[in-house]
């Protein structure tokens, strides 16, 4: 039995037996504590890490799966595998491909994206987009339209040797080999197209008017006089010896008579006897069974925000109107007395407007984006390695694309970027919207955003192949107005012509939307977009033709450009004097291509960094 004693107190009170006991306690809780904080921080790193292994691995099986699926893909980033091979895109591979995907995202949503690190939450939600979206386009028969007027694998294969680059015995091989697939790969085209028509899934018959000649453009009668010849002979004269080409070019030459002019031809006589009278007579995508939800979902696919095509008609309509305001600035500085449609007449029919030769285009576009590279260090504190080129768009596909567009690197950075410039109705191609157009398509535009995506390490080899449109385009038109800060545009008409390709993408807020949930004629969208802008009218229905056979994507660039200069304004007002235009535009790229909302609050966190 314990005897009982009287304690001692201290000058407060407390008993100094129970304050020695509480210290006590109190040491040992902590010790307990510390002891135990350890090891649960032990254990949640040791989770954490466990979970980043896994969702690595996942990342993985999904980019090995999409590289061994699309052989085109792995070229593209430098990968040896299939490369002599050309996708399977018969149904039962479509439909195999869309199971495991489906798999893919079950699994992906098993992980917490805020246990991973930041740039894996960066990949968590590309890979999650990237999934959604295909799991999206196959619930919408996506793969029933393979063509429309722009794009295709008729249009695309012509470009063989341009991806492919091959320099060895080996890629000519595995290029000869791609020729001799080409077959087998239209004829899964052509039962895609034919189950489409079964469905009801049909291109609009007015875009589809230059298709079969198109195709028909491949179908020459010397097959050394084909593109797919005279690429491959350019190739091998820069790495092969005489003989060696000498020796292939009679194989390539075969290939390209048995294989490649036959099917293009039977892809031609297939779109003039069975596809084009199938062709629909609406321009409407919501004429399509479960269109108007397509709609909706495309929509916020290329946007990557949740609004509706009565905003984006509005935010449209709202823009014109502030951008005819600053033309009209302009022609009155010109001393131009008519109104502002006459001035627009006067800059589409004044020959002095516009180039003579291609040669004329082409070196106005060289000499602006040699300026341009000059002063890029202003605006950046990191600039791409990858170089880029100038070229003509092929004749083949010339009279239905727009004025240019751009073909990204290698992300391996095997092949440089290309600059696309249309020289085909010279008439239709005005100098003064050049500087404009080539800081768009090249530097700061396209081609620096993407060869820095492409040159990414900290990323998901996946994820720098992230295309998001409301990113890459929504840049590309800020790039536009970037050209005030960096010494362009002095010229009024170089400005108007700036403000011209601002009214052209507010335009297609209002005509996409138009024409594809308001019930717009073509004829409505080609008067909207010639009171609006300074376009010549063959680039005027070249581009409504194009909102028409790929709804939604035309949404995509004034969206994102309204939101950068938004998510900039903020940050400069924040930041005031400690914000610097070189360190935003670095974090504002250094992730990629990724959603908008993600690009907000990553800038956000930044800001927030910068006032500590």
């Amino acid at each position: 039995m314990q005897v009982a004693r009287t304690p001692r107190t201290n000058a407060c009170g407390r008993s100094f037996s129970n304050t020695i006991s509480i210290a006590t306690r109190t040491l040992a809780v902590f010790l307990i504590s510390v002891g135990s904080n350890d090891i649960a921080n032990s254990e949640q790193t040791a989770t954490n890490s466990a979970q980043e292994d896994s969702f690595s691995e996942l990342l993985d099986e999904i980019w090995n799966f999409e590289l061994v699926e699309s052989p085109l893909l792995a070229t593209n980033v430098g990968d040896p595998r299939g490369q002599s091979k050309l996708s399977d895109d018969s149904i039962e591979a479509i439909q195999r491909r869309h199971f495991e995907r489906n798999q893919f995202l079950t699994r992906l949503k098993k992980f917490n994206p805020k246990t991973l690190s930041d740039l894996s939450q960066i990949d968590y939600e590309l890979t999650k987009l990237r999934l959604s979206s295909q799991l999206d386009s196959f619930d919408f028969e996506s793969h029933l339209l393979p063509i429309n007027n722009r794009e295709g694998f008729h249009l695309s294969f012509p470009e063989l040797a341009h991806v492919m680059q091959p320099e060895s015995i080996e890629d000519f091989q595995n290029y000869l080999n791609r020729l001799l697939d080409f077959p087998r790969y239209t004829n899964q085209q052509i039962t895609l197209m034919r189950l489409g028509i079964e469905r009801g899934l049909t291109q609009p018959a007015i875009i589809m008017r230059d298709s079969a000649s198109q195709a028909e453009s491949q179908v020459v009668d010397d097959p050394t006089a084909s593109i797919f010849f005279t690429d491959a002979e350019a190739a091998a004269k820069r790495t092969l010896s005489t003989e060696q080409w000498n020796d292939l070019s009679v194989a390539i030459t075969e290939a390209i008579a048995q294989s490649v002019i036959p099917s293009y031809r039977q892809f031609a006589k297939f779109l003039r006897n069975e596809y084009l009278p199938a062709c629909r007579g609406t321009i409407s995508v919501a004429a399509l069974p479960r269109g108007r939800d397509f709609y909706r979902n495309r929509i916020e696919f290329f946007t990557t925000l949740k609004i509706t095509p009565e905003e984006l008609h509005e935010t449209g309509i709202r823009e014109n109107k502030r951008i005819r305001n600053e033309m009209n600035g302009i022609r009155e500085k010109l001393g131009f007395e008519d109104d502002l449609k006459a001035f627009l007449e006067h800059l589409r029919t004044d020959p002095k407007f516009y180039p003579q030769t291609p040669d004329e285009l082409l070196k106005e576009a060289a000499f602006i984006l040699k300026k341009a590279d000059g002063r890029l260090p202003e605006l950046f504190g990191h600039l791409p390695r990858i170089p880029y080129g100038l070229r003509e768009i092929p004749e083949y596909v010339a009279a239905q694309t727009t004025s240019a567009y751009y073909w990204p690197p290698a992300t391996d950075g095997s092949r440089g970027g290309f600059y696309y410039l249309n020289t085909y109705n010279l008439s239709s191609r005005p100098l003064y919207q050049l500087e404009a157009l080539s800081l768009h398509e090249a530097v700061p535009g396209h081609h620096l955003q993407l060869s820095i995506q492409a040159e990414l390490k900290n990323l998901h080899p996946m994820s720098r192949e992230s295309n998001l449109n409301a990113f890459i385009e929504g840049w590309a038109l800020y790039s536009e107005r970037l050209g005030k800060e960096i010494g362009f545009y002095e010229d009024p008409y170089q400005d108007f012509g700036r403000l011209s390709m601002e009214a052209w993408r507010a335009s297609r807020l209002v005509v996409d939307t138009g024409i594809h949930w308001f019930g717009w004629t073509r004829q409505q969208a080609i008067d909207y977009m010639s009171e609006n802008t300074a376009l010549s009218r063959h680039n005027i229905v070249a581009e409504v033709d194009r909102y028409i056979g790929w709804p939604a994507q035309a949404l995509s660039y004034k969206t994102g450009e309204l939101a950068i200069r938004r998510i900039r304004q903020q940050a400069e007002e924040t930041l005031k004097d400690q914000f610097d235009i070189r360190e935003f535009h670095d974090r504002v790229l250094e992730a990629g291509s990724i959603p908008l909302p993600l690009l907000e609050s990553r800038i956000n966190r930044w800001v927030l960094e910068k006032q500590k």
